[in-house]
């Protein structure tokens, strides 16, 4: 970088950036280190012909709907936008003697470019600043979304360029960068956040015990997995006071589960008492409400690992999306042993052996005059690693080797508690407050997630296994988790409580096979329910109430002696297989009042 600017600024003394800042000046990265100055804002007021690039549609979406810009001549370019449209808009501007101001995504900027081309008009050296908002997000997704750095070489060829973000990459890999200014606002006020970061082996059952303890205000849930999503919504029973907001893809695959209240983009309209996001509104959108919600940031890193929150780059961007502030900010998360802990220069000598590797290969190729052996170097190299940080035409591409460190020392990050704890408090942005628990039931919640990704067998065999893991256990938690394993799978779960786990895995979890053995061991027991049933009226009378301990005892003597196998743990509640009963306490004790018997047998005494 050529030199590094600091402006300072105090609390209350600033609405927006461009009071200390009137307009950002060419060949910058400017770290506005608070979210909602206005950065935007400012450019998008700037006496200025200007093209921000956008990190996606919501954001777009938003600040073309803003009545704060209903006199700004704003046009936004994303998919369903055509480059003719870009054009008419350019032509309406200039009869109207408006600055331009374009919002595109980065997929979405070459119909910008061609519709300029087709003007007569070089946005590089006619007049026009073209800003990259949220810089930091070109690092952050380059690894999937393979066209976001696509602007960046003609961003480079500009004459008039910026970016900007409030947590920009402490550096960049691309050379080209080494001309820029770094401005950076330095608040000289103490505007760190309070936050609890929850770390857990059971992300499910956290969350579960974390709402009550919230008050009242709307919760907004962060968590970059629509599969997760719906399956907590169903778990935590709050689907019905429930909206998504998610890509258009991912709109339409909840509504096929049969939810509905799933939105591209973030309107105040749809807003419902829990509202889930995913990382598409980390970034830029502005979410004005009266109220300040609560903010609830969830990971799941053994289920997927891109659900792991930065909390320099994410965490600060999504409280930042409250420009009203926020109430209870927390971050629920589990963690993997497995990731190797790696520093940055170890991550570094990788990408420099993956790279060395592949030009050794590139030599072999060049070096051999046949056709075939040509053909067979460049099969080999093409499932080479290094294949990772290279454009579609075969250029490296500085941005993905950025994406690659950045993943890498993320991941690291999820490595331990400790590392997770360092992380939020090493970037300054907090005040930090640390919850540790661990369940019984660790990762549980992952079998309940609808995922294709897990053959159904091996599924079912982690499934056999939790309900080993839940037997005898008659908590009220480990019922409910009884309960939600039935639901998603009632055939392993039944199998299980009539044949048990050696009879399962003896039949190599085969459907047809554990069918036929529960029809023959029900068969079976068949000629002995009838004397169960004489015994438990034997030994209980309707029109009385009797302890759940005793109910329990009771029925568990009965099955005893009778030499009738149960699987599930014998409880109070089985009384209702035999009666019409409703459940009473008396001076604090729990039991049954019995009504009438379900099945009638001839009395065996006198």
């Amino acid at each position: 970088m050529k030199k590094k600017i600091e402006i300072s600024v105090s609390n209350g003394k600033v609405q927006h950036l461009s009071e200390v800042l009137p307009v950002i000046p060419t060949n910058t990265i400017l770290c506005k280190t608070l979210t909602g100055i206005g950065a935007t804002y400012g450019e998008l007021r700037a006496a200025r012909n200007s093209i921000i690039i956008e990190p996606n549609r919501p954001v777009i979406y938003g600040k073309c709907r803003d009545p704060k810009h209903k006199n700004d001549n704003l046009f936004g370019v994303y998919e369903g936008i055509y480059t003719q449209d870009v054009v008419n808009y350019i032509i309406k501007s200039q009869d109207r003697n408006k600055k331009i101001k374009i919002l595109t995504t980065p997929e979405s900027f070459y119909k910008v470019r061609s519709a300029f081309e087709q003007m007569g008009t070089d946005i590089r050296t006619d007049g026009y600043f073209l800003l990259f908002d949220e810089c930091q997000k070109i690092v952050k997704d380059c690894g999937y979304r393979k066209n976001i750095s696509l602007p960046m070489d003609y961003f480079f060829e500009c004459n008039d360029k910026a970016m900007v973000s409030a947590t920009p990459p402490s550096e960049f890999a691309d050379p080209r960068f080494e001309n820029f200014d770094v401005i950076t606002i330095c608040p000289n006020f103490n505007y760190k956040k309070s936050i609890t970061v929850c770390v857990t082996n059971n992300v499910l059952e956290r969350t579960r015990q974390l709402l009550p303890q919230l008050d009242e205000r709307p919760v907004f849930f962060f968590v970059n997995s629509t599969d997760i999503i719906f399956a907590m919504m169903e778990q935590l029973r709050i689907t019905e006071d429930s909206a998504v907001f998610c890509s258009a893809d991912s709109v339409d695959k909840l509504k096929k589960q049969k939810f509905c209240n799933a939105h591209e983009n973030w309107n105040q309209k749809h807003m419902a008492k829990c509202n889930w996001m995913t990382s598409r509104f980390y970034n830029a959108l502005d979410i004005e409400l009266e109220c300040k919600p609560n903010v609830v940031m969830i990971t799941d890193c053994l289920t997927a690992d891109y659900t792991m929150i930065d909390p320099y780059m994410d965490a600060v961007q999504i409280i930042g999306r409250f420009r009203n502030g926020t109430s209870n900010i927390y971050h629920i998360s589990n963690l993997d042993e497995r990731i190797p802990v790696r520093g940055k220069s170890d991550i570094i000598t990788r990408y420099q052996c993956d790279k060395e590797i592949y030009e050794k290969f590139e030599t072999f190729k060049n070096s051999e005059t046949g056709i075939n052996r040509r053909a067979a170097f460049s099969d080999a190299m093409e499932v080479l690693p290094y294949n990772r940080f290279l454009d579609d035409y075969g250029k490296e591409d500085a941005f993905k080797i950025d994406n690659y460190i950045h993943e890498e020392l993320l991941k690291v990050m999820y490595h331990d508690s400790t590392r997770l704890y360092g992380g939020y408090e090493g970037c300054g942005y907090y005040d930090v407050a640390t919850s540790n628990i661990t369940y019984r039931y660790g990762d549980f919640e992952r079998l309940k997630i609808r995922s294709t990704s897990i053959p159904i067998k091996e599924k079912r065999k982690q499934l056999v296994e939790q309900l080993e893991t839940l037997k005898g256990d008659e908590t009220e938690m480990a019922m409910q988790f009884r309960n939600d394993l039935h639901n998603a799978d009632p055939l392993i779960v039944e199998a299980w409580e009539v044949l048990g786990k050696q009879i399962i895995e003896k039949l190599n979890y085969n459907p047809k096979s554990i069918r036929e053995k529960m029809i023959l061991a029900w068969h079976e027991k068949k000629a002995k329910s009838s004397d169960v049933i004489r015994m438990v009226n034997n030994s209980f009378s309707a029109g009385r109430w009797y302890t759940s301990h005793f109910i329990k005892q009771e029925l568990k003597r009965i099955h005893e002696s009778l030499g009738v196998p149960k699987c599930k743990a014998t409880t109070a509640k089985d009384i209702l297989q035999y009666f019409e009963a409703v459940e009473k306490r008396k001076n604090e004790a729990k039991g049954y009042y019995l009504i009438s018997p379900k099945y009638v047998t001839e009395r065996q005494f006198s």
